[in-house]
């Protein structure tokens, strides 16, 4: 099955000029979901894993999958005041101003070997926050993965910039 065809894609959302890239029906569609995680966890088939990071809200879905494919923990990164226990906090820029995620400080063990996961990289604002975020409480980030990359915005070229592999399934030109 061709990935991109379950990708519905809204023109004009959230703004006019954006092509917003839908991965609900992806998610919707039960081979589409699978094939999307068989293909995300297939590079990490087999290495010893400690955790799977998702950012809020569709890499918690996407990343829970992921976690339980490759036998690993499962971490959510969240917006700010949304975790219960003791957070470490990162602030990020975002394209209107800043923003900021957390993580619980002892979500993660200095050393463990961990791939980030989110829904689609852009810009990268977002998954290279997390990806120091992460690196702050001694994480070996081995790798961050995506379904959907966004290659004219650069954030998987930022990512490896910071030396993160990046793994996607498919790719859109332009925004």
């Amino acid at each position: 099955m061709n990935l991109i065809d379950a990708i519905r894609t809204i023109p004009d959302y959230p703004r006019p000029g954006i092509l917003f890239r839908d991965i609900t029906t992806l998610l919707g569609d039960p081979r589409a979901f699978r094939q999307s995680i068989d293909e995300l966890v297939q590079p990490y088939a087999g290495l010893k894993l400690d955790k799977v990071a998702g950012i809020e809200a569709r890499g918690f879905i996407i990343g829970g999958a992921v976690a339980h494919q490759l036998s690993a923990g499962f971490v959510p990164i969240r917006k700010k005041g949304k975790l219960p226990g003791t957070t470490v906090s990162i602030a990020y820029s975002l394209e209107y101003g800043v923003d900021e995620m957390e993580i619980h400080a002892d979500a993660i063990l200095s050393g463990e070997k961990v791939v980030l996961v989110d829904d689609l990289i852009a810009t990268g604002g977002t998954a290279t926050a997390a990806a120091q975020l992460l690196r702050n409480l001694g994480a070996d980030v081995v790798a961050a993965c995506f379904i959907v990359d966004l290659p004219d915005l650069g954030g998987a070229a930022r990512l490896r910039a910071m030396d993160v592999p990046v793994h996607t399934l498919v790719e859109f030109a332009g925004h």
